[in-house]
């Protein structure tokens, strides 16, 4: 992890703590990072780590550093929509940093590999992985060693899974983005891929209802298998009647015309791995759960793959 460029940039929401922000840099600097910090608290507007001329100066500024080589969102939120059709993709395909964050960055994932088919990270965020008192050992080195590559796997354990043996491009990200993203130009088309999803507060209904959306809009024809993250937060109420994520996650099996598999361990959680967005995926499940393994993207030794 030595002599490593990092920029961070808030293309969405704005640290809610300036003194934890302030010890998540101090702890990447100490791990033999150099920081260059693009966001400024003084400048955040609304809810937002900027201007939206702000946020976009970011985001070039930190693809146009050439000291940089890894790109880390501030945090999620809500922001980037405002700003995707100012986003300059080809610039950012093209500086070769490696792009991270999760959450509403999903559509910085998509857009990217829907212009220019360059590929990013479903990863970290500085806020708040690297701000915590107790950072989480498991996040932070899958974050680190899947940078590193050239090869990352993920383990997921979950009983009731199928068993699958497939292969496809990896894609997906927060479930509510991409069903944002549908119909737009900013949504990515991966033929033969193997999609990822997660949600935080959403009720399984309404992950029901999102993925149907996919469904019916095209987006899981020619898919080789929908694998499900973290969906928590969510409450249910009496009238559900028995209807719950288990029962969701049933009818989507009996419903969807491929592979629906549970565990990843990637969502608005503590423990959470890092996902090649657009690297080439290998994933095998049987009944006690599945190893996904990626290859194929591009690392802090071959930016440009």
């Amino acid at each position: 992890m030595k002599d490593i460029g990092i920029a961070i940039a808030a293309p969405g929401g704005y640290a809610l703590d300036e003194a934890a922000l302030a010890r998540g840099i101090a702890r990447l600097e100490a791990g033999g990072c150099t920081v260059h910090n693009y966001y400024e608290p003084a400048n955040r507007f609304q809810r937002f780590g900027g201007t939206d001329a702000g946020r976009l100066a970011q985001l070039e500024a930190a693809a146009r550093d050439p000291d940089v080589q890894v790109v880390i969102a501030l945090r999620g939120a809500y922001g980037i929509s405002r700003i995707l059709p100012r986003i300059d993709f080809k610039l950012m395909a093209d500086s070769g940093k490696l792009f991270t964050g999760y959450s509403d960055f999903t559509a910085f994932h998509m857009g990217m590999y829907a212009a220019t088919g360059r590929k990013s990270f479903a990863g970290p965020m500085v806020c708040d992985d690297f701000i915590r008192d107790e950072p989480v050992a498991y996040t932070l080195d899958q974050f680190w060693d899947c940078l590193r590559g050239p090869v990352h796997t993920v383990r997921g354990t979950a009983t009731g899974n199928p068993a699958v043996d497939v292969e496809g491009r990896l894609w997906g990200g927060n479930l509510a983005m991409l069903n944002h993203l549908v119909g737009t130009p900013y949504f990515a088309r991966v033929p033969g891929g193997i999609l990822f999803v997660e949600d935080i507060n959403e009720h399984p209904y309404r992950v029901e209802r999102m993925v149907l959306q996919l469904l019916y809009a095209g987006a899981l024809e020619g898919q080789h298998a929908l694998v499900l993250g973290d969906f928590s937060g969510y409450r249910l109420a009496p009238f559900d009647n028995g209807y719950d994520f288990d029962t969701m996650l049933a009818y989507l099996r009996e419903t969807l015309p491929i592979p629906v598999l549970a565990g990843l361990p990637f969502g608005h959680v503590k423990h959470r791995c890092t996902l090649p967005f657009g690297g080439l995926a290998r994933l095998v499940s049987d009944a006690e759960g599945f190893d996904l393994t990626v290859t194929d993207y591009p690392t802090l030794a071959r930016p440009y793959v």
